[in-house]
């Protein structure tokens, strides 16, 4: 498990291990393959009957089928906002998540340290002209794990993206 794992994890917005595809327990049928089956090459749509209809001359109805079962299920916000000011509140300390690293990584009960903030900055990619300098890195650290918890269904407000 990643470190930026847990910090989805603490935020309720990562993979629970109870969490099951839809179609668990019931028997697939004959020729549907799940999970890593490597892609049909892509073959262009072509309206069989009436409006809209899109269907191809190589699709089965396994194929059809596959579709539908492994199609990404919607996202669920999380209101991490009214998470973490509930956290922020019941600390003692003045920690202020909206704009520091140390203070969010804090607020969540996570190490803290340059060591796994610079792990956790290695693991998200962050540009090798930061790392070099902690505020640079703890700057830009701050930005890519708000922009990442909200691309993974948090409500991270607008002007913390910016």
């Amino acid at each position: 498990m990643g470190f930026f794992s847990k910090i989805l994890g603490k935020l309720g917005l990562g993979k629970k291990e109870d969490d099951k595809p839809q179609f668990a327990g019931m028997s697939k049928p004959a020729g549907v393959v799940t999970g890593s089956a490597p892609a049909k090459p892509a073959v262009a749509a072509k309206p069989t009957s009436g409006p809209g209809a899109m269907a191809r001359p190589d699709m089965t109805k396994d194929d059809a089928l596959e579709r539908v079962v492994s199609a990404p299920a919607a996202m669920e916000m999380v209101d991490v906002v009214s998470k973490l000011e509930g956290l922020a509140k019941a600390n003692p300390a003045k920690l202020n998540w909206k704009v520091s690293i140390v203070d969010l990584l804090k607020l969540l009960d996570l190490d803290s340290s340059f060591d796994s903030r610079k792990e956790l900055a290695t693991e998200l990619a962050c540009p090798a002209d930061l790392m070099g300098d902690s505020a640079k890195m703890n700057t830009w650290l701050h930005k890519e794990v708000l922009r990442r918890i909200a691309s993974n269904g948090g409500n991270i407000p607008k002007e913390l993206l910016d």
